[in-house]
């Protein structure tokens, strides 16, 4: 190579540098996401956990400790974590402990639904009942050691008149501090109160809530969710029933209780029967200014909604956000923080259904993106409903919920004075749970489900069964997807498009180098050839 060609192939090679440098720049400014961590609700543990293996595909490390509510909302006030989970706001006291922000400025944003639900363990000639029916007075009952036996004429008057076999109720209840005993609790005190509240004995000072519940004869404490489901799911747990979170059950593949609600029907916790019963919730936007009381729920009008469709137990999990800089939030960790809200409260909500939870609706969603505003160093951006792909938005109808609108009505078998659905052995919804199951990453196919089931068809009065999953008549495939979401579509995030816009960038620069430098080589190879051949040809 002649030095005018070197000198040709330096100059491009300064050009393509150049544009490597402008194309490289601007992304490069943009700093990696910092790990944020995070600690409290096991209520909710099952959606975060999910949304943050789908966020590290994006360079975003978060890590979450479900170590209940309470724990969370301590763990927040001390600065230990950069965003706590609870589905109770604090308290002033909690279990004669102070729970106050502790001067820490903060903002409560609602991250997901779900129902909190009775998951049990029994079985009739060696095969789990699926189809349970209690009331509240039954499960209050329950739960407060008035009733101690399956065969208890509560029990059957619940279920029609079908007797269950006489064995030992073994309530399971948490021993930590946790949102779900608060739900269950305040539940039972607004709703069933005549027993709950002798038994508690706290009514008039505290509403009868409690994140801690009493320990009672008869009972087994467990620590978290996961600990109260897998004691549940074991062989042992021959006559358990406990609370969770519904995405506990499904995951296991368990049945959980159908509750009756004050439209006459037995539900369960799916995310349509959820999506309606929230559509009575009250939400508080009184005060904007005041982050103790802005966005918490109210669910008195949830627990008498007479919808045949709403499941009575049904309610919000929330995010405690920091609003300012402080030792543990840098702005750095509050774009991390920002960028993983944006992803759940949108696309994120996309994997709820499947999960065992229901997704929020626009409005929830809309005030979501405005408490994120307010985190130090978050990106300020505004929400595209349409580009959101969220189960309960319907772009040409902003103010309803599609979810909820769209919701199937309980099969007659479910109305009290009939019923009840399925052969119990082995039926009545154990296709559903098998289909959550495998989406939610637990046991199950959902074609093994029994009457009542994907293979059951219909039910014992000659009704079609209705799969509480979609929503559908069940046809026997067993291949109905699972929730109400789709496949969930990535958010694009700054450090995912900053890496794909550099890749780009370098390739095109590559090809710009080939193809102005390898045709200006080849033909001055082929100058020299033609010029040595002349040579060769003058001499001869």
């Amino acid at each position: 190579m002649n030095r005018h060609t070197r000198r040709t192939v330096a100059l491009l090679a300064i050009a393509v540098l150049l544009a490597l440098t402008g194309s490289v720049g601007p992304a490069s400014a943009q700093p990696p996401y910092l790990t944020i961590d995070g600690s409290g609700s096991t209520w909710s543990a099952n959606a975060i956990s999910q949304w943050i293996a789908d966020v590290k595909s994006f360079g975003m490390p978060v890590n979450y400790s479900s170590v209940g509510s309470s724990r969370g909302r301590q763990d927040f006030a001390n600065q230990l974590t950069h965003f706590g989970v609870s589905e109770i706001p604090y308290q002033g006291t909690d279990n004669n402990v102070p729970d106050t922000p502790n001067g820490r400025p903060f903002a409560y944003m609602p991250i997901v639904a779900g129902g909190t639900a009775f998951m049990y363990h029994l079985t009739v000639g060696g095969q789990l009942v699926r189809n349970l029916r209690l009331s509240g007075p039954t499960i209050t009952k329950i739960f407060t050691g008035q009733i101690t036996n399956w065969a208890d004429p509560a029990v059957t008057a619940d279920n029609n008149g079908r007797a269950l076999p006489s064995k030992k109720i073994i309530p399971i209840i948490r021993s930590d501090g946790s949102g779900t005993s608060a739900q269950f609790t305040l539940w039972m005190a607004k709703q069933h109160g005549d027993i709950w509240c002798p038994f508690y004995g706290k009514c008039d000072q505290q509403e009868g809530k409690t994140s801690y519940y009493p320990q009672f004869p008869g009972s087994v404490a467990k620590s978290s969710s996961i600990e109260m489901a897998t004691y549940i799911s074991a062989e042992y747990g021959e006559g358990t029933i406990g609370y969770v979170e519904y995405s506990y059950a499904r995951t296991q593949n368990y049945p959980v209780a159908k509750v009756l609600n004050k439209g006459g029907f037995y539900t369960e916790p799916t995310d349509y029967n959820v999506a309606v019963a929230l559509t009575r919730a009250r939400i508080n936007t009184a005060n904007p200014n005041d982050p103790a009381t802005y966005l918490t729920q109210i669910l008195d009008d949830v627990y008498n909604s007479n919808d045949a469709r709403t499941y009575p137990l049904s309610s919000y999990s929330y995010m405690i956000l920091p609003t300012s800089v402080d030792r543990k939030l840098t702005t750095n960790a509050g774009r991390t923080l920002g960028d993983f809200a944006y992803y759940f409260l949108c696309q994120g909500q996309q994997k709820a259904g499947p999960l065992g939870y229901s997704p929020l609706p626009l409005n929830l969603v809309q005030a979501g993106y405005e408490q994120v505003h307010k985190i130090p160093g978050a990106a300020q951006k505004s929400l595209d409903a349409t580009g959101c792909n969220n189960p309960t938005f319907d772009p040409g109808n902003p103010g309803s919920n599609k979810l909820a609108a769209t919701a199937p009505f309980p099969p007659d078998c479910d109305k009290v004075g009939q019923g009840p659905c399925g052969t119990g052995g082995g039926g009545g919804g154990g296709g559903a749970g098998g289909r959550a199951g495998g989406a939610a990453g637990g046991a199950g196919n959902g074609n093994g489900g029994g009457a009542g089931g994907p293979g059951g068809g219909a039910g014992p009065d000659g009704t079609p069964q209705v799969d509480p999953v979609t929503g559908e008549t069940i046809g026997g495939d067993g291949t109905a997807a699972g929730g109400s979401g789709s496949g969930a579509v990535a958010t694009e995030l700054a450090a995912a498009r900053a890496g794909t816009d550099t890749a780009m960038s370098v390739l095109a620069a590559v090809e710009l180098l080939l193809v102005l430098v390898v045709p200006v080589l080849v033909a001055r190879a082929f100058g020299k050839r033609r010029a040595r051949n002349a040579g060769q040809e003058g001499t001869s």
